[in-house]
């Protein structure tokens, strides 16, 4: 599985189906139910760590195709099937000109995958825009609509990958966005980036700063650049209690007195710390090499593969970083990848 995947690590998987339409979906659905395989479903592979040993089962691509639009002004709808490019799905509504997913350039994968992880960057998160989603239940092979609240989105979760995991196939996300309405400018990086324009950006010069801004951090995936051979952040920021951010914010004071340590806002009346900052001040630099494995030269939360590394190198300097961020800020960073073929004591995720 390995080709399929960005971080290019990961064994085979007894059974492999590429499904371009609903019909083969279910019938793939079928036989693994037939022959009691277990299912993993596959899209972009940007998001995974499959393990050394492959999955035993049936790995289902979904490729399902399909883009449209329909309405105009604060409420125009878009519609995508869950196999088209997210990146191709972001250029089409930003080419006709609706405000709401531009900060969203530049992430690999499929649109299938977005409401999943409720994918967010530069200030927007998916769940900010869709409105609802089209799924298939495996279990009863039935089609549904989950509304935005049905999906019970939160920071990098949703119901598809918490409480109803592997219930469902997304099918289909229908966004409403703003037709000629204004672009996001919260993010330092992009604060920075227009900070000598004359006059507000539009939202195409939005999408191609953040696509720069994402390639001169190897997060955008370009062929032949090993710091791009990632899964994109491989930590998630930790949201900590005011009591606890207080402790941290004070160690930093002590520890790192050059340097301020990033918080923001989170949800619920937690406190955002900045993983890459608490990364790099645990003696784990950009650039940092572990063997065939390391830490990208231009983005301290992405583990990549200099080349020849397998997925059990990955496992290992994941908990390394894990480990040192621990001993010294007492912070457990939870991976933002899906762990394939793993079991949860191997990967340690908790």
């Amino acid at each position: 599985m390995a080709p399929l995947t960005t971080l290019r690590v990961g064994g085979p998987a007894r059974y492999f189906v590429e499904a371009r339409s609903e019909a083969q979906l279910t019938e793939a659905i079928s036989y693994a139910s037939r022959r009691r395989l277990p299912l993993f479903v596959l899209g972009g592979g940007s998001n995974l760590v499959v393990a050394d040993e492959g999955w035993p089962g049936l790995v289902l691509k979904v490729a399902l195709p399909g883009m449209e639009y329909e309405g105009e002004g604060d409420n125009t709808i878009f519609y995508a099937a869950a196999g088209e490019n997210w990146d191709d799905f972001v250029g089409l509504t930003v080419s006709k000109n609706c405000a709401g997913i531009e900060c969203l350039s530049g992430i690999p994968g499929t649109v299938g995958g977005t409401p999943v992880q409720n994918v967010g960057a530069y200030g927007q998160e998916v769940s900010q825009t869709i409105f609802k989603v089209r799924v298939l239940e495996i279990a009863t092979g039935k089609i549904r609509e989950l509304g935005n609240a049905e999906c019970r989105f939160a920071y990098r979760t949703s119901v598809f990958n918490t409480t109803e995991h592997s219930r469902y196939i997304v099918l289909e996300a229908g966004y409403r966005l703003k037709q000629s309405g204004q672009p996001m400018l919260e993010y330092a990086d992009l604060k920075k980036f227009f900070a000598e324009a004359s006059r507000p950006p539009t939202l195409q010069q939005v999408r191609e700063a953040v696509r720069k801004i994402r390639r001169d951090k190897a997060m955008l995936l370009v062929p032949g650049d090993d710091d791009c051979r990632s899964a994109g952040s491989f930590f998630k920021n930790p949201q900590v209690s005011q009591a606890e951010a207080a402790r941290i914010r004070e160690l930093a004071d002590q520890r790192a007195p050059e340097k301020t340590l990033p918080q923001y806002p989170g949800q619920s009346g937690l406190v955002k710390l900045s993983a890459a900052w608490l990364v790099e001040q645990s003696g784990i630099p950009k650039g940092y090499a572990r063997g065939p494995v390391g830490i990208s030269r231009k983005h301290a939360l992405a583990i990549v593969n200099r080349g020849g590394a397998v997925a059990s190198d990955i496992v290992a300097l994941k908990d390394e970083v894990q480990k040192k961020v621990f001993n010294l800020w007492g912070v457990r960073l939870q991976p933002e990848p899906e762990f394939v073929g793993f079991t949860t004591e191997s990967v340690g995720t908790r």
